[in-house]
């Protein structure tokens, strides 16, 4: 079940803790461009702003991503103001799925160099 959104029609639902799967979260994660929003994330260490990323997709497309990171529990999202808030959730992967995140990442990254040695 999933976290009811609080009465503001701008706060956006998200699952507990408890409710985030693994499954849902590897397939959260098994798109190069959701991959590469949760890498950007992790290197900031911050909460960044939807507007902050250039993805080579379009906006609706770009909407759908940060939707399913966020409904699979992979990231928070808020308001802030009139911009949409993007943070990481990664205490509640790190203690559902110890290692998890940092060996995907990691994986990411070298993955990523050695598409760039082609």
């Amino acid at each position: 079940m999933t976290t009811a959104p609080a009465p503001s029609s701008r706060d956006l639902p998200h699952p507990a803790r408890e409710e985030i799967r693994l499954e849902g979260v590897l397939h959260a994660l098994s798109d190069p461009v959701r991959l590469r929003i949760v890498r950007e994330l992790a290197a900031e260490g911050v909460e960044l702003s939807c507007s902050f990323f250039e993805l080579p997709v379009s906006k609706s497309t770009t909407t759908h991503h940060f939707r399913v990171l966020r409904e699979s529990g992979v990231i928070r999202q808020n308001y802030e103001g009139t911009a949409k808030m993007n943070g990481l959730r990664r205490d509640d992967l790190d203690d559902l799925f110890p290692g998890l995140l940092d060996c995907l990442l990691t994986a990411a990254s070298h993955q990523s160099t050695r598409g760039h040695s082609r």
